[in-house]
């Protein structure tokens, strides 16, 4: 009987525990989207109370007619996917060829790999930052305030991680079937293309999902990095609603939600893949 108290007991401490900690990490989101709905009046005065008097569905259009903000979302766009693409391209070869092969020097690789996370992103900052500049006197090619250059900065960041995090899933699939497809006829980039990558879909997608979202909130670089809206963005764009443009808090609790729903929406629609693909390494390899 005191099993089953006990056990009881447990189970509905648990579940308080996880929907404590949901409305701790929920809270804020429902905070931001509410806080959109004020004036910029209200906010400044401070607010105390759940309800919203009148809601200002009209900051949502204020918000694209301030600033250029459709400019900056393309900019997060075209950067975060052509990063995606690149490091994903980059991380399934480094991946495979750690989990098949080894090669001298491969056990240090990929410490490595993994060790250049353990380093603060500032710390790259003003060498990149000079490396980039030199380049332009060079070779005359502009690094700063172009694509190319945050792309590049991007798919060097992200791509040391990406390639563990398949590393792993590569690991977890077992080498008789890529044996199987070499003894039905199947060289070893057809048994690669035809077997591996369809059995790593998870870990691809969770690899992708990673990229793209990490990119589109990563601020520093860009703050520094790029010098017009041709090429900023959308965390820059959003920045510049405080001090800029009078602390206009009512617009930049508008834009946080805006670019916050397709990260929401992109979470959820991947997170099965993306909880697999991230664990996949936990067991095996």
């Amino acid at each position: 009987m005191n099993t089953r108290i006990a056990k009881k007991l447990e189970y509905y401490s648990l579940n308080t525990l996880t929907w404590v900690i949901v409305a701790v990490v929920v809270f804020p989101i429902f905070w931001m989207v509410k806080v959109s709905l004020h004036t910029n009046g209200e906010i400044l005065q401070g607010i105390t109370s759940m309800a919203i008097p009148e809601p200002q569905w009209l900051n949502y259009k204020n918000l694209w007619e301030t600033i250029n903000f459709g400019q900056y979302f393309k900019n997060s766009l075209l950067i975060c996917t052509a990063t995606m693409l690149i490091s994903c391209f980059l991380a399934i070869l480094a991946g495979y060829a750690l989990a098949r092969y080894r090669f001298p020097g491969s056990g240090l690789f990929g410490i490595s790999v993994i060790g250049t996370q353990m380093i603060p992103g500032i710390m790259f900052l003003l060498p990149i930052y000079l490396l980039f500049l030199n380049i332009k006197d060079t070779l005359g090619l502009p690094m700063v305030d172009t694509y190319w250059g945050m792309v590049l900065v991007y798919s060097a960041f992200y791509t040391p991680m990406s390639i563990w995090i398949i590393r792993s899933f590569f690991v977890s699939i077992p080498k008789d079937l890529e044996e199987s497809a070499r003894i039905d006829g199947c060289n070893r980039i057809q048994a690669f293309v035809r077997i591996i990558l369809p059995l790593s879909l998870p870990g691809i997608i969770a690899m992708c999902v990673y990229i793209f979202l990490t990119a589109w909130d990563e601020l520093m670089f860009a703050w520094v990095l790029t010098t017009t809206p041709e090429v900023q963005t959308i965390p820059v764009g959003i920045r510049l609603f405080v001090g800029q443009y009078t602390n206009r808090y009512d617009l930049l609790m508008s834009a946080a939600t805006v670019v916050t729903l397709p990260v929401i929406i992109t979470f959820f629609l991947s997170q099965k893949y993306f909880i697999s693909g991230m664990t996949a390494g936990a067991v095996k390899g």
